[in-house]
């Protein structure tokens, strides 16, 4: 298979010029965000260089190719090292529960595509836009959730919490 390179340039991942002029926080306050903003990014940058993968139902790595819940998935264990459970209804019982207007970038999105709440998921890229794997036939892509199928169709959003997931990997292999 022939190498792809791909640029992207995605301002919304980087500081605006009113963010960059703003007094600099404390570093107690900065540390956390700074480290999950760094973490985020290359949960983007990963999934976004998916993006062409094609759709395959079941589908848990590229070359293979992705359901959307197993292209969620792989992108969070190479990037951040977290491991996310097996399903789109599985992920939606994951981390904090986020109000749409508070999306950031890393976010999970879901959105009710097979008469289930929770049957479809995708990252959250910013702009009102996520990276999914959406159905047979096509390949990991962008989309926008305003379009007027996601936007009838989202469910909520989570946001990932990596020591919520590292407590919950040590209790099921305790058990």
């Amino acid at each position: 298979m022939p190498s792809i390179a791909l640029a992207f340039d995605f301002p919304f991942l980087s500081q605006s010029n009113d963010e960059a002029s703003t007094a600099p926080k404390t570093t107690v306050e900065s540390e956390p965000n700074n480290s999950w903003t760094s973490t985020a990014q290359e949960i983007i940058l990963h999934a976004l260089s998916q993006t062409g993968v094609k759709y395959k139902y079941g589908g848990i790595n590229p070359d293979s190719g992705f359901d959307c819940s197993g292209f969620v998935r792989y992108v969070f264990q190479e990037a951040a090292n977290l491991t996310l459970p097996h399903g789109a209804n599985a992920m939606s019982q994951v981390g904090q529960k986020i109000n749409e207007k508070e999306l950031e970038p890393g976010d999970l999105v879901f959105f009710n595509t097979m008469k289930s709440v929770y049957s479809h998921v995708g990252i959250y890229v910013g702009n009102n836009r996520f990276i999914h794997a959406p159905s047979a036939g096509s390949s990991i892509s962008v989309s926008d959730m305003n379009d007027n199928y996601w936007s009838k169709r989202f469910t909520g959003a989570r946001r990932v919490d990596a020591k919520e997931l590292a407590s919950t990997d040590l209790n099921q292999s305790a058990k």
